[in-house]
């Protein structure tokens, strides 16, 4: 299995959300799938027990990398819907 292959399912999940045109609301409710969250959190977790594989690490920084883009599209919508 490739490394990139890991995050796939979440970056296709994110994909989809923003391919169905959603509104400024719907994108700032945004909550990825509880199945991201929890990989994210276990991968934080294993993190802090030992050192990451570089396979983990990589999908580590993959969700660390949407986590930021997310929120900046949700600060983004935010502040529309404040203006």
């Amino acid at each position: 299995m490739k490394s990139q292959d890991y995050s796939l399912p979440f970056y296709e999940q994110v994909l989809e959300f923003l391919a169905s045109g959603p509104s400024v609301e719907q994108i700032a409710a945004y909550r990825p799938p509880r199945s991201a969250q929890a990989r994210f959190s276990r991968l934080l977790e294993v993190n802090r027990e030992r050192a990451l594989s570089p396979q983990e690490e990589e999908e580590l920084d993959h969700y660390i990398d949407m986590d930021r883009m997310l929120s900046l599209l949700k600060a983004k919508a935010s502040s529309h819907l404040s203006a």
